[in-house]
């Protein structure tokens, strides 16, 4: 899916230059109905040449383009005899996370990399580069492109469930990636909801495989509201042993005062998993920082944390994490409230685009992110 930013693009490009106002929509679906209705822009005017409004139009179907989800695979989902269509669709994203890209200090040109040979330094073009296994210090069993088409497993389009398992027989570190598993299309639902339905009533997930890029993954399907969740599993030999990491972690006595602290401390701690309470400190922090160098603001050198030393006496740091945590336990919350949910592309809002406003709006709309938040096949 585009990202706000990148539909801001779209949308200067559109009018032919930066559109503060658009700054202030409600993430993806905001701008598309701002830009689907010209008269809603303040202070625009809607004299554009017929070339301006077509570009604007051609911007217009490519955004909408783009915000469509598109499907990592398309296939069938079967339970026996009972088969209907569905389409793969990630269920995480890290397009929203900022990112950068390498730059020349000098010209603030992107970096370029070409592939070169490691001894010559010529640049090599793409079809003469082939995949090589190492086996010795510059030897390599080199393998085509044909050779691994050869090998390569054929999708027979089709998730095929083979057991159901108690889910909490399925160890964590076999997890890889969740994806939304919808029915494709019209058709099909029907069979879909049967399929959802039975493995909810057995409170099991079920446990298929697919194949996605020429590989064979193992897929675990369980019930999500009106959907079905697949999770992608990883085989064992993926999976690393925890005896070599915990064989020489000591075996230490605790006495019952230790615990019972350390006990007291939980329960002080204790919540509910609220998800959209989670802050990405370093996100914020990289947002303040475009933000204070977009607008000219000089970023002062942040002084470095003062360590808190070593614990000397176990039992006397207990006893001073229960009393801290007494001091700063928050008032009871109102019940009944939930918070609010931050609105998708609320993080682009924070990055406002130079245009013609008033200094005083400019003041006024200080880049803060709100602390509350609302994510491939390998």
């Amino acid at each position: 899916m585009v990202s706000y930013r990148r539909a801001r693009v779209l949308a200067d490009s559109a009018f032919g230059q930066a559109t503060p106002d658009f700054a202030r929509c409600s993430g993806i679906s905001g701008l598309a109905s701002r830009l689907t209705s010209l008269g809603d822009c303040p202070g625009r005017s809607l004299s554009f040449g017929v070339s301006r409004c077509y570009h604007f139009e051609l911007s217009l179907l490519r955004l909408e383009y783009l915000m469509a989800p598109r499907a990592n695979w398309k296939g069938f989902l079967r339970l026996s005899l009972v088969t209907c269509p569905v389409a793969l669709f990630p269920a995480t994203s890290d397009t929203e996370k900022v990112s950068f890209n390498q730059i020349n200090r000098k010209t603030g040109h992107r970096i370029k990399y070409l592939k070169v040979d490691a001894e010559t330094g010529d640049e090599v073009a793409s079809e003469d580069i082939v995949k090589g296994y190492k086996v010795d210090t510059d030897t390599y069993i080199e393998v085509t492109r044909d050779e691994l088409e050869d090998i390569a497993l054929e999708s027979t389009h089709t998730i095929e469930i083979d057991e159901f398992v108690p889910k909490a027989d399925i160890d964590n570190r076999y997890l890889i990636r969740p994806y939304y598993l919808v029915p494709d299309g019209k058709v099909g639902h029907d069979a879909y909801a049967v399929i959802r339905e039975t493995i909810r009533t057995m409170n099991k997930v079920a446990i298929g495989r697919v194949v996605l890029t020429n590989r064979e993954h193992i897929v675990t399907l369980e019930p999500l509201g009106k959907g079905l969740m697949g999770t992608l599993l990883r085989y064992p030999y993926e999976v690393r042993g925890e005896q070599e990491y915990f064989d020489d972690i000591q075996d230490v006595k605790l006495t019952n005062d230790m615990l019972e602290l350390a006990r007291h401390i939980v329960e002080k701690k204790s919540g509910s998993f609220e998800p959209e309470q989670f802050e990405d400190h370093y996100e914020a922090a990289l947002i303040d920082l475009i933000n204070k160098k977009r607008s000219g603001v000089p970023v002062a050198a942040k002084a470095a944390p003062k360590s808190g030393g070593n614990v000397i006496n176990l039992m006397d740091a207990l006893k001073k994490s229960l009393a801290t945590e007494k001091d700063a336990t928050p008032a009871a919350k109102p019940k009944g409230k939930k918070p609010r949910k931050r609105a998708e592309g609320q993080r682009e809002m924070l990055l406002p685009i130079t245009g013609k406003r008033k200094e005083e709006q400019k003041k006024a709309e200080k880049p803060v992110r709100t602390p509350s938040r609302a994510k491939k096949a390998g």
